[in-house]
């Protein structure tokens, strides 16, 4: 079955919304007038809401017309990034140095699109539960949610995510069954040592020379540490110390991440990086601590209903254009602790190459209308075949 025909004839309505939303971005629980477009929307479709799970959540619910049966929850994320967006579009960001550069515009209006669709038809036997959710950059919105008792308020057997993937062709998912996205920690490091004249290092304890040997030595926790099987990233990402040419400072600061997918890696990570930072901390007559923060646990699929997305997919652009086992990719996703809580499956739509190509994250990127459809009608198809009536 490919693009459903009437997601199809309101695909033009889809694009509106989704280019007054990126026109209007919000970060990390100020999704206020985005929460406020998504409840005039659900309302609208006469479907029930409940607003201010995780501050800004908004959830929809819907019961099929065919009488009792499960319910699942479909998720999608709502906020935008800290970036000033470069590209000149009629519906450019209006809100300076704030862009939905990561697609969050489109995967909220592909869940609306779902929902007006389904609002309709109801041609299932079940609830489902359309969650729209804040903070999925950094702030953990989905834990928050999960917290303020998303599942007991609205309880699921299942839960599932979706999100765009710029390079993937237009017309086809991807789904990683098992580990999807890695888990993100991150570290603050500081070096404290004696600061001095820089014409005479001698007098002082030298924090540079021991930073430099300490970012060079940190890379072992990855190549050393681990078993070469394991996937892990260790990054310093930042460096902060100094004023002026003639000085050796007296501190410094690194900061970094670790991505991995088991809690096991992270255990060795932590612990590896304490003892190099402690030998080092010795051998240069510094003082070293480390502060290692556990951040978004990784996004495990279920293998099953990894399987079933898959069908799903393929009933919608056909199985060609289906990839399965997928490698898992080394960003982070906050769905992770919906999927801690219940089974369900994150599927990767393609956002075609992009415009010059750019990639998430990016202060030239834009969601592809092309996908809202396509989006739209996987979402319909899931909660159609899963709560068949």
């Amino acid at each position: 079955m490919p693009i459903i025909n009437r997601i199809a004839e309101f695909q033009d309505e889809m694009t509106e919304w989704r280019r007054h939303i990126h026109a209007h971005p919000e970060t990390a629980f100020e999704e206020h007038r985005t929460a406020a477009f998504v409840a005039g929307k659900l309302e609208s479709f006469g479907i029930d809401i409940h607003q201010g799970l995780a501050r800004t959540g908004v959830v929809g619910t819907l019961k099929g017309a065919h009488g009792d049966g499960p319910a699942i929850g479909l998720r999608a994320d709502m906020d935008a990034l800290d970036i000033q967006e470069t590209a000149d579009r009629d519906y450019a960001s209006q809100n300076e140095g704030k862009m939905h550069a990561c697609g969050h515009d489109g995967h909220t209006t592909m869940l609306l699109g779902a929902a007006r669709y389904l609002s309709e038809t109801r041609n299932f036997a079940g609830t489902v539960h359309f969650i729209f959710q804040p903070a999925e950059e950094f702030a953990g919105g989905g834990r928050e949610m999960v917290e303020d008792g998303l599942f007991d308020l609205f309880p699921v057997e299942t839960v599932w995510g979706m999100h765009n993937f710029p390079g993937q062709p237009l017309g086809t998912f991807g789904v990683c069954p098992g580990p999807a996205m890695a888990a993100a920690d991150t570290f603050d490091i500081r070096l404290k040592g004696q600061g001095t004249h820089a014409a005479f290092p001698h007098m002082g304890t030298d924090v540079m020379v021991a930073a430099g040997q300490l970012i060079t030595a940190l890379q072992t926790v990855a190549s050393r540490s681990m078993d070469p099987m394991e996937q892990v990233v260790l990054s310093v990402t930042q460096m902060h110390a100094g004023d002026t040419y003639n000085i050796i400072p007296e501190e410094i600061t690194l900061k970094g991440t670790v991505r991995s997918f088991k809690p096991e890696i992270q255990d060795i990570a932590e612990t590896s990086m304490r003892k190099i930072a402690s030998g080092i901390g010795a051998a240069f007559g510094i003082s070293i601590e480390i502060e290692y923060r556990r951040g978004y646990p990784a996004t495990v699929n279920d293998p099953t209903e990894s399987d079933y997305a898959a069908s799903v997919a393929a009933d919608v652009v056909g199985e060609e254009n289906v990839m399965t086992g997928l490698p898992p990719k080394m960003g982070a996703e906050d769905f992770s602790f919906m999927l801690n809580e219940r089974p369900g499956c994150y599927i990767w739509i393609g956002n075609g190459p992009g415009e010059g190509g750019c990639y998430l994250h990016n202060p030239g990127y834009d969601f592809n209308d092309e996908a809202l459809a396509i989006g739209a009608s996987y979402w319909s198809r899931l909660v159609e075949m899963r709560l068949k009536k």
